[in-house]
């Protein structure tokens, strides 16, 4: 074992690069004050207590053509729980915005997917989060994968899941204890299943790993779980302000939040999965069984269309990134 220090961390910069560093194109460090694009710099300080707490804030959205989609709700969900967790939010959240923009162009693909960190800081490897002198910002810029629909026409096998759902304050706030999370996905692949769900402890419909779900009734009515015990989506949200369009031409009765209990989920007419990366995703299969005739039902196309067309050519939700390289 030897010393490293920063000239002999420079030579052997090379070997430590990894084929999945490829999907990796820019980041901007409040620690550094900067942009790097080599996937090598791109590091949090082990004392950040983003890294060892958990302690810290999130956001993933995407930008598709050259246009940040929706970003300014991704924004207020960020500030909403940064003011519950008592952070400060470095420059504003214009600034915030304006450092995002840059962040894309200077990643160079009109395709990209964005994740933006706000944490405590780094400060002491303690539990206390007075020993952090200031709020830092990380905003990392990636490949963006296909929705699941592009990739999985047939839909998706969905299972209940083991873990319990997150008490409420904890579900409400995006925040980078992702624990329970990361064992519903690790579930979902020794399962061979694509998504797992929990429910709360009444027995009612709660969320997904990364995602939000919902149902559409036999009786046409779309619905969604209580803002209660899920994290507000950002897609979701805007998929019930789209779903009025199918209320209006017929096509639903109703979209709505309520409770859903676990059976009205096995007798749903459609079974749907919405998120940032898979947008609008049907079941064919939930707990080993059909949802609806097994194949991915006529709502969830015609949302998936809505939502695909409103990324596409939604201007007042699309923040244009100018001047690329």
């Amino acid at each position: 074992m030897r010393n490293i220090n920063i000239d002999s961390f420079v030579k052997m910069a090379d070997k430590l690069r990894k084929p999945y560093h490829a999907n990796y194109y820019a980041m901007y460090s409040s620690v550094y004050g900067g942009i790097v694009t080599d996937p090598v710099l791109m590091l949090v300080p082990i004392d950040d207590h983003m890294v060892h707490r958990g302690d810290g804030i999130f956001e993933v959205f995407k930008c598709v053509n050259g246009g940040i989609y929706n970003m300014d709700a991704h924004m207020k969900r960020l500030t909403r729980a940064a003011q519950a967790l008592s952070f400060r939010l470095p420059g504003g959240i214009e600034d915030i915005k304006l450092k995002v923009i840059e962040t894309v162009k200077t990643g160079n693909h009109h395709d990209c997917c964005i994740h933006l960190y706000l944490s405590r800081g780094p400060g002491s490897f303690s539990v206390n989060p007075y020993e952090c002198p200031e709020t830092q910002l990380y905003i990392v810029v990636t490949a963006l994968g296909k929705p699941f629909m592009e990739l999985h026409p047939e839909g998706a096998r969905i299972k209940t899941s083991s873990v319990v759902s997150k008490p409420a304050f904890y579900a409400g706030v995006k925040s980078c204890n992702y624990l329970p999370n990361v064992l519903m996905k690790k579930e979902a692949v020794e399962s061979g299943v694509d998504f797992v769900l929990s429910f709360d402890d009444r027995g009612c419909l709660a969320e997904g790993a990364t995602e939000n779900a919902g149902i559409v009734t036999r009786n046409s009515e779309l619905l969604f779980p209580n803002l209660d015990c899920i994290l507000a989506g950002t897609t979701m949200l805007r998929l019930l302000e789209l779903a009025e369009k199918l209320v209006e031409s017929g096509d639903l009765k109703s979209s709505r939040f309520a409770d859903i209990p676990r059976k009205a989920v096995y007798d749903a007419a459609e079974l749907l999965i919405v998120g940032t990366t898979p947008n609008v995703a049907a079941a064919r299969e939930f707990d080993g069984e059909p949802v609806g005739d097994g194949k991915p039902g006529p709502i969830c196309k015609k949302l998936g269309e809505l939502l695909e067309n409103d990324i596409s050519s939604n201007k007042e939700l699309l923040t244009s990134v100018s001047n690329w390289s």
